[in-house]
C-alpha cells in the first residue's frame, strides 16, 4: 500500500471530526443541551490546563474554568466562526484569568509554563529507561527548568500571556492575536521582548 492510500483514513477521519464538531456548534447555538455538553467536554481541559498556567493554582484555574465555560455558553450564539472555536474560548478565558487576578491578586502568582518544561518532565518521569539520561542529569534539568518557570513569572503580564499562548498551548501568533485582542504586529514585539528579557535574565543569574 503507497503513502497516498495509507493517508486516506487519516483524512477521512479528519473530515468526520470537523463534521462532528460543526454539528455540535450549529445544536449548541440553538440551545441543544446535548450538544453544549459535547462542546465543553470538548474544551473543558484545554481550559484548565491554560487557566492552570496563568494563574499558578488549581483552585482559582477551576474557578475560573468554570466561568469560562458559562461564558462560553452565553456567547456561543455571536462565534463568527473568524477564528477557530479553541482560539476564540482562550480568549474568553483569558478574561477570566484576568479577573480572578483582580480578585485575588495577593494570592496567586502566574506562571508561564513553556512547552519544553513539560516535554522535559516527562523525559525525567520515564529516566532510567535506555538511553535516557542518568538521575543526576534529571536533577539538573528540573533545576533548570524551576529557573526558567521563576523567570516566566516575573514577566509582565503582557508579556507573560504571550508566552503562554504561544509556547504553551502551541497556537500560532495570528491565534494569539484574536485570544489577547490585539494586533499581530503587536504579539510579535511582545513575544521578542519576552524573549529577550529571558535571556537577559538568564545570562545574568548563571
Amino acid at each position: 500500500m503507497d503513502s497516498a492510500t495509507q493517508t486516506l483514513p487519516a483524512v477521512a477521519d479528519a473530515i468526520n471530526a470537523d463534521a462532528i464538531l460543526a454539528a455540535h456548534l450549529a445544536a449548541a447555538r440553538r440551545g441543544d443541551r446535548a450538544a453544549q455538553a459535547a462542546l465543553l467536554a470538548r474544551l473543558q481541559d484545554v481550559w484548565f490546563r491554560f487557566c492552570f498556567a496563568m494563574l499558578d493554582d488549581a483552585d482559582l484555574a477551576r474557578d475560573a474554568t468554570q466561568e469560562t465555560a458559562l461564558r462560553f455558553l452565553q456567547r456561543l450564539p455571536t462565534f463568527a466562526g473568524q477564528s477557530s472555536l479553541q482560539t476564540w474560548s482562550l480568549g474568553i478565558a483569558l478574561n477570566a484569568c484576568r479577573e480572578a487576578r483582580r480578585k485575588r491578586w495577593s494570592f496567586p502568582r502566574l506562571v508561564g509554563r513553556l512547552r519544553m518544561t513539560r516535554e522535559s518532565s516527562a523525559g525525567v518521569r520515564d529516566s532510567g529507561r535506555a538511553g535516557e539520561p542518568p538521575a543526576d542529569a534529571g536533577l539538573a534539568m528540573r533545576e533548570e527548568q524551576a529557573r526558567l518557570r521563576e523567570l516566566v513569572r516575573e514577566l509582565p503580564r503582557r508579556q507573560r500571556e504571550a508566552v503562554v499562548l504561544r509556547y504553551l498551548e502551541e497556537m500560532s501568533v495570528a491565534e494569539v492575536a484574536e485570544a489577547m485582542g490585539c494586533a499581530v504586529g503587536t504579539v510579535k514585539a511582545t513575544l521578542a521582548q519576552a524573549l529577550e528579557n529571558l535571556r537577559r535574565r538568564w545570562e545574568t543569574n548563571q
